[in-house]
């Protein structure tokens, strides 16, 4: 949570501490936030130069923009990158709290053979269950339950209430963030004479490090073997993985997508949010698929894909561009039927030319 800043700050002093170069005469700043909340005691940013007329409504008193957008009408700090140069001056204004690490707390529930390893944290009321291996500084915060049989790298912290199911495997310094399931039974149900028989849930899911997962997410364990989520993966919130996928390393999955069973893909691949996949299918690395696609087959390396079903984009264009047009095309087409129609009823003006 941040706190209030403590002292205030220059214009110019903020130059110094982000390498920026200041415009405009200098002036004592309290804070840092969007073009729409500053005050005239507040330092805010425009990241391109073609939203610099969004700075007429914003009543803030200085600007930090790219280099080469003064003079301005107020005081400015040209940097070479305004969203890093941003974060930090909002990190010395509104420094997080700190967090002192507290330990093990008495009131977890920890199995007595669970291992943890130096310097980990184990917040009040979080379950850690049998044969459970935390590695060094991993934290587990109130609420999560991790069971048994779990491995967590170093690093890692478990965010409250997430549930990593028996034999999750989880890399370093990963992040899952609150409400998050890892581990639960895949959707695999074989219709029988007596109804619905589930299959097989004798897997477990691999996270490898560096992945974030985020909240309300949902992976499923495999089948017979894992599923796996590759190491630099980013999962955002509400995304559902199904049993025995593979994503590759570096994916990027934003909120409300749905993979369904068996899927793989490569590295670097982007899905937009609510994009659906089928079960069975590959998509290649860097490969992206465009907001609310659904993908029914394989989608090439590098490929860009939209719409449901799923196309190359530039087919896709032409798609919507077509239907675009398709109001004027009716009229049009309404015409020359009234024509042709008079036509072949020997009083259009083709048959008085004749």
């Amino acid at each position: 949570m941040a706190v209030t800043p403590v002292t205030p700050v220059t214009l110019g002093s903020l130059a110094a501490h982000v390498g920026g170069t200041p415009l405009g005469g200098d002036l004592v700043l309290r804070d840092a936030t969007t073009l729409e909340l500053a005050g005239p005691d507040h330092v805010t940013l425009v990241d391109h130069a073609d939203k610099l007329h969004l700075l007429a409504k914003s009543r803030a008193g200085a600007v930090i923009v790219p280099v080469g957008c003064g003079p301005l009408d107020r005081p400015s700090l040209e940097v070479a990158d305004v969203h890093a140069a941003f974060t930090a001056v909002i990190m010395l204004l509104r420094p997080p709290r700190r967090r002192l690490r507290t330990g093990v707390s008495p009131q977890a529930a920890i199995d007595p053979s669970a291992r943890l390893a130096a310097d980990v944290e184990v917040h009040a009321f979080a379950t850690v269950g049998a044969d459970v291996e935390l590695g060094p500084g991993a934290t587990i915060h109130s609420g999560a339950r991790i069971g048994s049989g779990c491995r967590i790298g170093a690093g890692t912290e478990i965010l409250p209430n997430a549930v990593l199911y028996e034999g999750t495997l989880v890399g370093d310094r990963c992040t899952i963030h609150a409400g998050a399931v890892i581990g639960a039974h895949g959707f695999g149900y074989k219709p029988t004479p007596d109804g619905y028989r589930l299959s097989a849930q004798l897997g477990w899911v691999e996270i490898g490090p560096d992945v974030e997962i985020g909240a309300n997410t949902t992976i499923d364990r495999g089948t017979y073997g894992p599923t796996v989520i590759g190491a630099g993966t980013k999962l955002d919130n509400l995304v559902m993985i199904a049993h025995n996928v593979r994503l590759g390393r570096h994916n990027m999955i934003c909120s409300q997508v749905g993979v369904a069973g068996s899927t793989t893909t490569g590295d670097w691949v982007v899905m937009a949010g609510q994009v659906g996949v089928r079960d069975h299918v590959h998509i290649g690395d860097r490969a992206v698929l465009g907001a609310r696609s659904g993908v029914s087959n394989d989608v090439e390396p590098g490929k860009t894909v939209l719409g449901e079903p799923a196309i190359d984009l530039r087919d896709r264009k032409l798609q919507l561009a077509t239907m675009s047009k398709l109001p004027e095309m009716r009229k049009e087409l309404k015409q020359l039927a009234a024509r042709l129609d008079a036509v072949e009823r020997g009083a259009g003006p083709a048959a008085d030319a004749a």
